[in-house]
């Protein structure tokens, strides 16, 4: 069975219901472990499990038809499920950090909540403080994700690796949990303690889980060959496995949004009127529906077997191709590895005949190209930290940037909500109506193309925010020094701006993620090594542990008199960033469909396969 969410009409039917579709598959894992049949309405939807049974297109066809996406199989809705339970829990607790962190406990309270009036908090640590944390926590967070995808590509594998995972963030949980006890939170010292180390086991779970469910994900989806169809309206058109894999990964993006925003707007509310003990143990409950789907669907989903040796084999092949090639000088040995012949002696049908082939080298030439072109995917990603940059002032500068405005009584941390609200909106407008259209007027969409927009969207609202944190200077009594004003009685005193201004640096994010962090996923999968999917995944991921660890040059930036400075160069930094990147890897994207195809014939890498 498959979903098929097309942005191309024709391909729809009109008596499909995705609600209808949704209850069936949920219905179909109360049977006995097996699919339901199919009614022959639904035959239309039916994915073809081998691309052999196909009709692949001719070079004509490649040039002259319209490409369009494939239907998404439903087991990566499940898996899309089990990703929104994940992400309820884990930005639902890390919504209310910022306040956790950063504000006092009031006046009288044992559970941190502030009610309609007032400010919620707990430890009173200050901005620097929680922002601190809150990159130490992202950087965390994104680390751990490379020794969790060594040890699911080489000997776990991917389910069995988040499954371990998902127990140790349960852990971390529950940790995090006694932190903001009433007995607890009152003693700042012990509540503080309790917290770091929730923080630190929940990453270790976060970062095994992360790195594995991306690419179990987009695995669900077996073709990997252009293939040819005649659609209702008698039109043929190319299915393209990678559109298919962009669309995958773009309702992956909406579960996770999804989860977000209910995480989010439900754990804020539940630390204004109740206190964070609630915020941290609703987030616990909801994520212990990720072991039961995981069970449930445990004999359901494709999985690839760890590949053992690859990644020796990788290390082994970058030795063999550095030998007399390291040099005192560092500029010389990069220019070196740069050289763009660096990998042919890697390749088997270099050796001379009669030389003897080293024991490792054990696979086809292809295996090679396909190594290759993960590196080029690896060299993509070193731009990510500056375009992420910008995108973490979401859930530290920009909620301590609501406290000084005017919030009408909704919490200061709500705000941070309309970014995943919006994407829920954006993402299937992209892909019904914006992305469509593009290309029936033959614009040319590839990933490169989408990640040096986002670049630029991701500027411009950073130089938004710029505008708006001026503004509030300006309209201020203390001027920039509006985080700590307060008037004769104590009271603090905000800016006259509505807190809703605030809307327009969030939408211009979630474009800006659309665009770039989307496609970033994509990319980590189609340009990796089938033994390597997790380990280039977690290559990604890990560029967020760097933009944190970058953040920390910006703290500094973070507090009053200087957050327009912060604002401003970040928005710069994100500009230049996109023009550097698409006149670096300009060249790369013209031949974006021959790295596409390969590796689709070769037999190095472990197979895809359904275990029973």
């Amino acid at each position: 069975m498959a979903f098929n969410m097309s942005g191309d009409l024709e391909l729809r039917r009109p008596d499909f219901q995705l609600s209808h579709r949704l209850s069936r598959l949920f219905r179909s894992l109360a049977g006995n472990g097996k699919p339901q049949s199919q009614s022959a309405g639904y035959q239309y939807y039916e994915l073809g499990s081998v691309d052999e049974d196909s009709e692949l297109p001719t070079d004509e066809e490649r040039a002259t038809l319209r490409r369009v996406a494939d239907a998404v199989p439903w087991n990566a809705f499940l898996i899309a499920f089990i990703e929104l339970g994940e992400r309820f829990s884990y930005y639902g607790t890390t919504v209310v950090f910022t306040n956790f962190i950063q504000q006092p406990l009031p006046p009288g309270s044992q559970t941190g909540a502030g009610y309609a009036h007032g400010q919620s908090g707990a430890l009173g640590l200050g901005q620097r403080a929680s922002t601190a944390v809150g990159m130490f926590n992202m950087f965390w967070v994104y680390f751990m994700p490379l020794p969790a995808a060594y040890i699911a590509d080489t000997h776990w594998g991917r389910f069995k690796t988040i499954c371990v995972a998902v127990g140790v963030a349960l852990l971390g949980h529950a940790i995090l949990v006694i932190a903001a006890l009433p007995v607890v939170i009152e003693d700042t010292t012990l509540s503080l303690t309790y917290f770091v180390v929730a923080l630190v086991i929940m990453g270790v779970g976060t970062g095994g889980f992360k790195s594995n469910i991306s690419p179990l994900i987009a695995e669900q989806y077996e073709r990997t060959k252009l293939t040819v169809r005649t659609v209702a309206n008698g039109e043929r058109v190319i299915i393209d496995p990678a559109m298919t894999t962009s669309r995958i990964y773009m309702y992956f993006y909406l579960f996770i949004n999804i989860g977000a925003l209910f995480g989010q707007i439900s754990m804020t509310y539940s630390e204004k009127y109740v206190g964070f003990w609630l915020a941290f143990l609703l987030p616990t409950l909801v994520f212990l529906l990720c072991p039961l789907i995981l069970f449930l669907g445990r004999k359901r989903y494709a999985r690839s077997p760890p590949s053992g040796s690859i990644l020796g084999t990788v290390f082994h092949m970058f030795c063999f191709c550095m030998r007399g090639k390291w040099s005192l000088n560092p500029l010389a040995t990069y220019r070196k590895m740069a050289a763009v012949n660096f990998w042919e002696r890697a390749k088997p049908g270099t050796i001379l005949p009669g030389a003897k082939r080293p024991a490792w080298m054990n696979y086809e030439d292809a295996f090679v190209d396909e190594v290759i072109r993960g590196v080029q995917a690896c060299k993509v990603f070193l731009w990510y930290p500056v375009f992420y940059l910008s995108m973490n002032q979401l859930n530290s500068n920009l909620i301590s940037q609501a406290a000084t405005m005017e919030t009408y009584g909704v919490p200061n941390d709500i705000l941070s909500n309309l970014d995943p609200l919006s994407l829920i909106f954006l993402i299937p407008l992209f892909d019904v109506v914006i992305y469509p259209y593009l290309r029936r007027r033959r614009v040319r969409l590839t990933p490169l193309r989408k990640i040096t927009t986002g670049f630029y969207v991701v500027s411009l609202s950073m130089a938004y925010t710029a505008v708006v944190q001026y503004r509030i200077y300006a309209t201020n009594p203390c001027q920039q020094y509006v985080a700590t004003c307060v008037n004769e009685d104590g009271e603090r005193v905000t800016s006259s701006i509505n807190v809703w201004v605030q809307a327009g640096s969030f939408i211009l994010i979630s474009i800006s993620e659309v665009l770039a962090s989307v496609t970033g996923l994509e990319y980590a999968f189609t340009k990796a090594p089938k033994g390597m999917r997790s380990l280039v995944m977690a290559v990604f991921m890990f560029m967020s542990a760097i933009a944190s660890a970058l953040g920390e040059a910006f703290v500094a930036l973070s507090a009053d008199p200087l957050l327009v400075w912060n604002y401003a160069i970040l928005s710069a930094l994100a500009a230049i960033g996109g023009m550097l990147f698409w006149r670096q890897f300009r060249e790369l994207d013209a031949h974006e469909e021959e790295l596409n195809s390969l590796g689709n014939d070769a037999t190095s890498a472990p197979a895809i396969t359904t275990e029973a």
